[in-house]
């Protein structure tokens, strides 16, 4: 290889540089398996001297695809769609896609199907990733199947329809925080839940109930939030208000847990001499908070940086790659303790 190109190089400087033909460079680029190791060899090294970048308005005329991967989400808590976005761009930089985000607005009471059915066609992305809840809509998945847009979904359980699952093991999970509090001697236990409608809610209320029961132990109080910081403050003034306070409260997300600990610090309650509080989601919120908050690790970036790479092979027809994701663990920090 001893042509170097002048300028912005071109697939024919990598062609002539690799002494083959502008198709087989094509081929390569695009993955085709009509090229032998040897030539790809020489391609890709031939791509490297010359440090060529293929167009992607190219690429996409080549082979009838957009090289874009959409996220679907409804989710207001930015540090979280921090992690998965950073996930999803490190998995689409390496197969070549640009990421785009949606956000649906379950509560304004359109038709979330419509939307993201929508937004597919108008981003023309060649696949979507869904977050609960939206991925939880129980006509999105067929109808996203219909409109041939290969989808991948996270959720805390199976949902049929999709390409493929991440599934986050959220009751489990929910049942570690009751172990974890009832081991700290903690019989008076409230927790404040997420929105009743959305399975992942349900699904960590149901784990800590039955973490809580195989103790002997029955939740003695609860409030519904909406995984807003005001619910949790709410939740929080009015679980304190009770004549029968309880020593520790489990607030299904992070979010909710400041709320918490916001109320506490009106009332003068010291956290965690008087009131343990638990979070859910391990977000850098729970660093951030004084005294640091015990919370669920959700491994965000990891799952949404498998979910884009299950997509990417979905849309190349490829089989699915195995994934290696950390399972969700609880981070035990400054905010729990022996109960008082």
């Amino acid at each position: 290889m001893d042509r170097i190109a002048t300028g912005d190089p071109t697939i024919g400087d990598v062609a002539a540089a690799a002494g083959v033909s502008i198709r087989t460079v094509s081929r390569v680029l695009n993955d085709s398996p009509k090229v032998n190791a040897a030539t790809r060899d020489r391609v890709r090294a031939a791509i490297a001297t010359l440090d060529f970048r293929p167009s992607q308005r190219g690429r996409a005329l080549a082979t009838g695809r957009s090289y874009l991967l959409g996220i679907v989400h409804s989710d207001r808590n930015a540090l979280v769609l921090d992690s998965v976005q950073r996930g999803v761009g490190r998995e689409a930089t390496r197969r070549g896609y640009e990421v785009v985000s949606h956000s649906v607005a379950l509560e304004t009471g359109t038709d979330p199907e419509a939307d993201v059915l929508a937004f597919a066609r108008r981003a023309r992305v060649d696949g979507v990733m869904l977050l609960p809840p939206v991925a939880d809509l129980p006509d999105l998945a067929p109808a996203l199947r219909d409109a041939g847009v290969p989808a991948v979904a996270l959720s805390s359980v199976p949902i049929d329809g999709y390409g493929a699952v991440i599934l986050s093991q959220e009751r489990r999970a929910a049942a570690d925080v009751a172990a974890h509090l009832l081991a700290l001697g903690h019989r008076r236990i409230a927790m404040v839940t997420g929105p009743a409608n959305t399975r992942s809610a349900a699904e960590r209320r149901a784990g800590f109930i039955e973490g809580l029961a195989s103790g002997g132990v029955t939740l003695m109080a609860e409030r519904e939030g909406d995984y807003g910081l005001a619910s949790g403050l709410a939740a929080g003034r009015s679980l304190l208000a009770e004549r029968d306070q309880p020593s520790a409260i489990f607030a299904a997300n992070d979010v909710m847990a400041a709320g918490l600990l916001k109320a506490t610090h009106e009332q003068g309650i010291g956290v965690p001499d008087r009131l343990s509080v638990v979070g859910f989601d391990g977000s850098l919120l729970a660093d951030m908070l004084i005294p640091s908050l015990t919370t669920v690790e959700r491994p965000f970036g990891a799952m949404a940086e498998g979910a884009a790479r299950l997509l990417a092979d979905l849309i190349e027809a490829r089989p699915l790659s195995p994934l290696d994701i950390p399972p969700l663990r609880l981070r035990i920090a400054e905010s729990t303790g022996s109960v008082p």
